[in-house]
């Protein structure tokens, strides 16, 4: 089995992060990322923190890139792993998400990420992960199929299985159990991701962080003009709020960046930059509000709808 290059992927993460936030400022046109770096204590590794606000087309894109070390693995990467806990660990990773200004622009996320862990007189352990997913507002069949053919593009060249296999976890698990919703129409989800060897797995990765441009930009560049409401603002305003429910609740990222003494700014970037919560909302029936909870928030075999 080859042996993980964390200088390779490093290299792959960082020029991963400038591409894209090179691509979605040329797209805003208005605003730029400020690029905010950062050290943790006791020489424990960093990250850089890029963010635009109040653009014209993105109300806040975060793009953090983060590189971290620490001597015991916490409970949120463990979980699936209990025979890892307590071990000294290496850790790095892009992670990304666009909160857009229109309502019918959808918010997007995306993150790729490598672990190693090691303990003295055993092998380390590696794994890789990552993942996009696509929440609308006011949906389309045009972009959901547009972003689940592109999320099965960057998957095929590593087996027909793959896309379906990831396809699933991912609408596991972007789901809020306490509401019974899905968080919005899926994409892909992997973790733990070692089989192959290194290579293999590595540019698995690789392909699905260099697809998230070619998946999104497209359905950003059909949707930034459209025309819409004051009400509809409002209803992307109360959407936001599951943004907020699912990161601060669900989120195994959020939850090892805050158990392990990560910077909390750069972990909460994710947040939206403008929430309504309303007391027990229920759209009308019939409209395209009800819509998207009856049909688009539901898991669906995209590739295949009329």
């Amino acid at each position: 089995m080859s042996k993980p290059d964390t200088n390779d992927v490093k290299e792959f993460l960082l020029n991963l992060q400038k591409n894209i936030c090179q691509a979605l400022a040329d797209e805003d046109g208005k605003a730029d990322f400020i690029i905010d770096k950062w050290q943790r204590e006791n020489d424990s590794g960093g990250g850089i923190t890029r963010v635009l606000t109040d653009g014209a087309v993105f109300e806040q894109a975060g793009v953090n890139f983060s590189h971290v070390t620490g001597g015991k693995l916490p409970g949120s990467a463990t979980a699936h792993r209990p025979e890892l806990a307590g071990r000294e660990f290496e850790a790095m990773g892009v992670s990304l998400v666009i909160h857009p200004r229109n309502p019918h622009v959808p918010s997007s996320h995306a993150n790729v990420r490598f672990f190693i862990a090691h303990k003295d007189g055993a092998d380390p352990v590696w794994w890789f992960g990552g993942g996009f997913d696509l929440t609308p507002y006011y949906a389309n069949k045009e972009d959901c199929i547009h972003w689940h053919k592109t999320t099965q593009d960057a998957c095929l060249p590593f087996g027909d299985d793959i896309y379906p296999k990831y396809k699933k976890w991912c609408d596991d698990y972007f789901y809020l159990k306490h509401r019974d919703e899905q968080r919005g129409i899926g994409g892909l989800f992997f973790d733990d991701l070692n089989e192959g060897g290194f290579k293999n797995c590595f540019d698995f990765t690789r392909s699905i962080g260099e697809h998230y441009l070619q998946a999104y930009l497209p359905i950003v560049q059909r949707r930034k003009n459209t025309e819409y409401s004051e009400a509809q603002r409002e209803f992307q305003l109360y959407r936001r709020g599951r943004y907020v429910e699912f990161n601060l609740v669900y989120d195994r990222g959020t939850l090892f960046g805050l158990q392990t003494g990560g910077r909390t700014e750069s972990i909460l970037m994710s947040l939206p930059p403008v929430v309504h919560f309303k007391y027990n909302w229920q759209p009308e029936a019939g409209s395209p509000e009800a819509e998207l909870y009856d049909y688009y928030l539901k898991p669906r075999d995209w590739l295949n709808i009329k």
